[in-house]
């Protein structure tokens, strides 16, 4: 089940997303199913991820963001800030991140 995030859970994901290196990196082909598949395994050890998104991608950040989340179960997007997308799926059984107000 999709929770929606709140202002405040955002502000504590961006906070942790910081420092934070990206993983995944969506080329010039945009979101395929090898890259869907990439990001679904990432998220098997970390709850919290960052894309970086090449120049020369179809489509805007948050497009593309939007697109990933879709792909994968229950992941959210965070944030979107310059070609860099930061995306979060908690774990089905204990969370490692406990948000605020959850």
């Amino acid at each position: 089940m999709l929770m929606r995030l709140t202002s405040r859970q955002r502000a504590f994901l961006r906070s942790r997303a910081h420092s934070l290196k990206p993983v995944v990196h969506i080329g010039s082909a945009g979101v395929t199913e090898a890259t869907t598949l990439s990001l679904s395994e990432a998220f098997h050890t970390r709850e919290l991820l960052k894309v970086r998104i090449q120049e020369g991608a179809s489509g805007t950040t948050r497009e593309i963001a939007e697109a990933l989340a879709a792909g994968v179960d229950d992941a959210q997007v965070v944030q979107t800030i310059g070609r860099v997308a930061v995306l979060y799926r908690p774990f089905p059984e204990d969370p490692e991140l406990r948000l605020p107000g959850a």
